[in-house]
């Protein structure tokens, strides 16, 4: 596929918990550093739910699960992360953590930002989404139009931080209920692969997690020549 951009673009991807730019778009992210745009993080949890065991610590888990997004990212070539740490599994799209996300765009002036879907409820026949997906979704989009960009929001990230509205160009939805953008990420699925096998806490067995998803290839395309792609909802602005 030919590049999105001419210029050099900033990206901050702001989603729930770690492994989810990995898993949701880790080869658009792998294409994008490599065409030299700058891909930032910012993870709302830590993913201190994250695993069945009740005898599990969850601020062991979490600490667990920042250091292996950190060696994920870098795989991609992401060295930007910020979390802010809000309890996995209880987010919700409130005014408290629009108002987080407003500052944040603020401070990284992205010229793109990648969220997830709120409108995903389920994902094939067999699985609900998570609801904090849904709600990073919401509050990423509730965040970027009207607040980010309006002084009226917030007006006391101004007054008492001195930081100024910004809007980025696009905005790209990924895991797309209505996906209007599809790219071919096959080149960089080795890369991807690489980036989610660093989340150890996450995928189990190794072995079986890279047969799961060699079997996530295109309809048109056979485990023996296996085509990969990641669907976005792309949001232009004006």
């Amino acid at each position: 596929m030919q590049r999105t951009w001419q210029e050099h673009h900033k990206v901050l991807v702001i989603l729930a918990h770690p492994d989810d730019p990995e898993f949701f778009c880790g080869g658009t992210i792998a294409k994008w550093i490599l065409e030299g745009h700058s891909v930032a993080y910012c993870l709302l949890t830590c993913g201190d739910k994250g695993w069945n065991d009740p005898t599990v610590n969850p601020k062991e888990l979490c600490d667990i699960r920042l250091k292996e997004q950190k060696s994920a990212a870098a795989e991609l070539g992401v060295d930007h992360i910020r979390f802010l740490n809000y309890p996995d599994g209880y987010l919700i799209p409130d005014i408290n953590l629009r108002k987080d996300i407003t500052r944040i765009i603020r401070e990284e002036k992205p010229d793109i930002i990648v969220t997830s879907d709120p409108k995903l409820l389920y994902v094939g026949d067999n699985r609900i989404n998570h609801p904090d997906h849904r709600a990073a979704g919401q509050v990423v989009l509730d965040a970027v139009f009207p607040a980010a960009g309006n002084p009226m929001y917030f007006p006391e990230l101004i007054s008492d931080e001195g930081l100024k509205p910004h809007s980025p160009k696009e905005v790209w939805v990924s895991l797309a209920l209505e996906p209007n953008l599809t790219f071919d990420v096959s080149d960089y699925w080795k890369i991807k692969m690489k980036a989610l096998l660093e989340h150890k806490s996450q995928i189990g067995d190794p072995i079986s997690f890279q047969e799961r998803m060699r079997r996530r290839h295109t309809k048109n395309s056979t485990l023996e020549d296996p085509h990969y792609e990641e669907k976005f909802r792309r949001i232009v602005f004006d």
